[in-house]
């Protein structure tokens, strides 16, 4: 049954280990405490994606994932570019530290991350005091939902709560780069 959320209790859940859909820049995510194993493992539980694949974080500021990235593997001015683009619907993996979780990264050496200016998420990761992960919510190999009325059913019986709010209204998926050279990843 879907709960609706408001920040402050999407944030209770996500410190008791929850898993919560909310909006962002394009498509309704889905989100939990990226440090907890548990949590991270059961989201991917309920999407049907493997661990190899990785997960995006998202964040209200930098500090937020800085102890999870090797920024000195950047080439000189690189991470001027990359904040430039930020806060915004702009992702870039970045060189991790053996800091970031591994249930995040995944089999990558980078850990794909995105500051965001949308309301929603930053209000919930100011809430929380960190970054959250930022997958899309739908099971994998399904379209992302771009309005909360198309939350896939047996997504929303696997989950703790929607926070509400709307999404950016981007036409899709923000785009993911690597901060080593800019190469698209994702387009």
């Amino acid at each position: 049954m879907e709960n609706t959320l408001d920040i402050a209790s999407a944030v209770d859940l996500l410190r008791r280990g929850g898993v919560i859909a909310y909006p962002t820049e394009a498509v309704w995510g889905l989100g939990c405490d990226p440090a907890d194993q548990a949590a991270v493992m059961r989201l991917l539980e309920i999407k049907q994606r493997p661990v190899e694949k990785g997960l995006i974080v998202v964040a209200a500021g930098l500090e937020a994932v800085r102890p999870w990235l090797d920024l000195a593997q950047l080439p000189a001015g690189r991470m001027t570019e990359v904040c430039a683009s930020w806060p915004g619907p702009n992702t870039w993996a970045i060189p991790a530290t053996s800091l970031a979780p591994p249930w995040v990264t995944g089999s990558h050496r980078s850990l794909a991350v995105r500051i965001s200016a949308h309301p929603e998420v930053v209000a919930l990761c100011e809430a929380f005091g960190g970054a959250l992960v930022s997958t899309s919510a739908n099971l994998a190999g399904r379209p992302p939902a771009y309005a909360r009325h198309e939350l896939d059913p047996a997504l929303l019986g696997g989950i703790d709560g929607v926070v509400g709010g709307e999404t950016g209204g981007l036409d899709r998926p923000t785009p993911i780069r690597a901060a080593l050279d800019g190469a698209v990843l994702r387009g």
